[in-house]
């Protein structure tokens, strides 16, 4: 079992995204596209101000019928990461608690 952690990357267009790992490796917080990669730090930051809230999550669902979550920031309400989408609520709970309890984890940069 891998650690819960931060993973920094690029995109195929050069810019910067964050994804939050648990630690079966499986994605569960995917963030918006940065221009810098200083920004992309500043999402991960808040994830970890914002990730403890049960109000800054915003439960959805898509067009087809699918769960899944938006973790907001308190301060502007602007998204900083989105779920994978979930077949069931209970599965999207459960991926709003892993990131509840992984969201303080360290950061890889595979940039």
């Amino acid at each position: 079992m891998e650690n819960p952690k931060y993973q920094i990357q690029n995109s195929s267009d050069g810019q910067f995204y964050f994804v939050l790992k648990a630690g079966n490796g499986e994605v569960i917080l995917t963030s918006e596209m940065y221009t810098a990669k200083h920004n992309c730090e500043g999402g991960i930051e808040s994830v970890k101000k914002n990730g403890g809230d049960d109000d800054n999550y915003d439960r959805l669902k898509s067009s087809n019928d699918k769960d899944y979550f938006n973790l907001k920031s308190a301060d502007n309400g602007q998204v900083i990461g989105t779920s994978e989408m979930y077949e069931s609520s209970d599965g999207m709970e459960n991926g709003i608690q892993s990131v509840k309890d992984n969201r303080n984890s360290g950061t890889e940069d595979l940039t």
